[in-house]
């Protein structure tokens, strides 16, 4: 497995680029901002882009879309649930940031349960509502990209379109909290925790 962060944007969201070693199939996961740095990662390390991949929809997890795609035409994914937020500039609130307003119609729609193969990797999709509507979490091997579900002794923000306090603590507790310890949480912003880590120190989780 090949796998890089790039802070992206002017919220220094966690981009990540993962690429399957034998096969140099990559993909992205939120690309917030800073598209030539990103593009300038897969190309220096000739990989072979294949999709976007989206935890959720809103305006800073996106803003690079637009100009990857004018170089490499390749398709974007999100859950079902956020495809109506991805199209619309106003609810994905990417008309209030600085970038550009982003309204994209997404090329898939995800489902919940989905296996995604990225060259000889697999990539699990776990629908964790509560930040917005159709979050996901992705799961490859030891490693969960958590969006911004799960943070490092936080969680996400609740308050914006789609999102619901409630939803978020059930998602985490009954979908994440089950897996084991030592699995590696990358989240959308801020640094890397594990399940381990957060099922005993999580504030939020812990009430």
């Amino acid at each position: 497995m090949i796998l890089e962060r790039i802070p992206a944007g002017i919220y220094a969201v966690n981009c990540f680029v993962l690429a399957c070693k034998d096969t140099k199939k990559a993909c992205v996961i939120d690309p917030g901002g800073d598209a030539e740095e990103i593009l300038n990662y897969i190309k220096k390390n000739d990989l072979d882009l294949a999709f976007i991949l989206l935890t959720h929809a809103h305006g800073d997890h996106i803003g690079g879309i637009p100009k990857i795609k004018e170089k490499i035409d390749i398709p974007v994914l999100v859950h079902e649930d956020d495809g109506y937020m991805l199209s619309d500039g106003n609810k994905n609130l990417s008309n209030l940031m600085s970038g550009p307003n982003v309204e994209i119609v997404a090329d898939r729609l995800l489902k919940d349960g989905e296996s995604i193969e990225l060259g000889n990797l697999k990539l699990q999709i776990i629908h964790t509502p509560g930040h917005t509507r159709g979050s996901i979490c992705i799961k490859v091997d030891n490693i969960l990209f958590t969006g911004d579900t799960l943070f490092a002794n936080s969680i996400g923000r609740t308050d914006l379109e789609g999102g619901s306090f409630e939803k978020i603590i059930d998602s985490i507790k009954r979908k994440l909290l089950v897996m084991d310890d030592n699995i590696k949480v990358l989240p959308g912003h801020g640094p890397m925790s594990t399940i381990g880590i957060e099922r005993l120190n999580n504030p939020f989780i812990n009430k």
